[in-house]
């Protein structure tokens, strides 16, 4: 029952990068992360029924329990609707997430398997969008595939970077580590064609890991890396369009002029909200009508995760969300140095991420919590990490002269005076 269960888990991670597939059938619905979560919501359900055992939360599942809590205990005063809100009942789920990856992957095998299954399901991603631009490259100007908006793609695809990176430094597996090693081409160039300034610097965040763990490669390993790093670089130059490298150069002038596609006005609104309901926000779901006395009757979403569930769950909400963020980042400091800066530039590009996108109800960022939290956490064998470039000196042995070992002046080939007080 476990491994079928932690197969549907499995499922669901390879299917983040392009739930959205689908859309165009059913309007509206994430259908393959809907059903691959389902499946794996039952199966984690049945696994735990037959053993009798559940796993004992972390600090961060505590967080996670009380911001969803708290959202609801606001809803329970201020909402006057006759439905919950969809973003409350995505906040349940995404908790029930939390708790299944936490549940189905303890060891340290399954965790690396869930890296593997998101790396896979980006790729799917990543080769569609390289695809349609293939197809259409005269017809648009930005590229993003499978129903995907172009920033969510872009940062979607900028998390499996320092994955893709650590599987190909420590995977025992040489097709496994050549597939990771190609990731970082065909991501690369997937997140160049759509077009997103908030996915490039997400992923130059992401592309941190190399320098960051480039001492702990061994020298062929290093040099396998230089050379893909190389390879990719050139190919998204050469590939790109014109008009997306031109359109990325201006992120420079867009945060010199305050503006960002408009992003800044939007912030001010939502800062301006805040302040009205500083401590218990306006409910979840309610960021529109919050804004609305500032940026008309039709306003855009916040494009920043953190206003976001400030506005809408009050400081008090957002203390519980960014708790969750606290305990990840203590949990991951007591791992060894390579698998600690993996954990720390995954957590920064998450960061990143979110900063520009209303991204605080989207799976993938509470399915990264919740991996690297088990990541922290993990049990049994580690794969052992690459082998230093330089090994540690040993220290010289103290060596005694060969006559004096043997009880003999080691100046004079005669016998040592063992005695002194003897006769001569």
């Amino acid at each position: 029952m476990s491994s079928l269960a932690y197969a549907a888990l499995w499922l669901f991670a390879f299917s983040l990068p392009w739930e959205n597939a689908l859309v165009a059938a059913f309007p509206g619905v994430s259908l393959v992360s809907k059903v691959t979560g389902g499946l794996a919501l039952a199966a984690a359900v049945g696994f735990v029924l037959l053993s009798g055992r559940v796993r004992r939360w972390k600090s961060m599942h505590v967080a996670g329990l009380l911001f969803v809590v708290w959202a609801g205990a606001e809803l329970f005063f201020l909402h006057t609707g006759n439905r919950l809100p969809y973003r409350y009942t995505t906040f349940v789920q995404l908790f029930v997430v939390m708790w299944i990856v936490w549940e189905l992957a303890p060891s340290w095998s399954r965790q690396l398997g869930l890296m593997v299954a998101y790396v896979f399901g980006s790729y799917v991603a990543a080769l569609a969008t390289i695809l349609q631009y293939r197809r259409e490259g005269g017809a648009l100007r930005r590229f993003a595939a499978l129903q995907t908006d172009p920033n969510t793609l872009a940062m979607t695809l900028a998390l499996a970077i320092p994955m893709a990176w650590y599987l190909s430094a420590t995977s025992r597996n040489a097709t496994l580590r050549w597939a990771c090693r190609a990731y970082i081409l065909v991501g690369l160039v997937a997140v160049a064609l759509t077009a997103s300034r908030g996915g490039m610097l997400a992923t130059m965040v992401a592309l941190l890991i190399v320098p960051l763990t480039m001492t702990r490669l061994s020298p062929g390993r290093l040099a396998m890396a230089i050379t893909v790093l190389a390879v990719s670089g050139a190919a998204a130059v050469a590939y790109v369009p014109t008009q997306i490298v031109e359109r990325l150069a201006t992120t420079g002038t867009e945060v010199e002029d305050m503006s960002l596609g408009g992003r800044f006005g939007i912030w001010k609104s939502g800062v301006r909200a805040l302040t009205g309901r500083p401590l218990t926000g306006y409910g979840v779901g309610m960021w529109r009508t919050a804004v609305s006395p500032w940026l008309g009757p039709n306003p855009q979403v916040a494009h920043n995760s953190f206003l976001s569930i400030a506005v809408e769950t009050g400081l008090i909400g957002l203390a519980f969300y960014l708790a969750m963020f606290v305990a990840v980042f203590r949990a991951t400091r007591q791992l060894p140095v390579l698998e600690r800066r993996y954990a720390f530039v995954q957590m920064a590009t998450l960061v990143v991420a979110m900063m520009p996108l209303s991204w605080d109800d989207h799976k993938a960022v509470w399915f990264t919590l919740a991996a690297l939290l088990g990541f922290a956490y993990a049990t049994g064998k580690r794969i052992p990490t690459a082998v230093p470039a330089v090994p540690p000196r040993r220290p010289a042995p103290v060596m005694r002269p060969v006559a004096a070992r043997r009880g003999r002046d080691p100046y004079l080939n005669t016998p040592r005076d063992i005695n002194p007080d003897s006769a001569t």
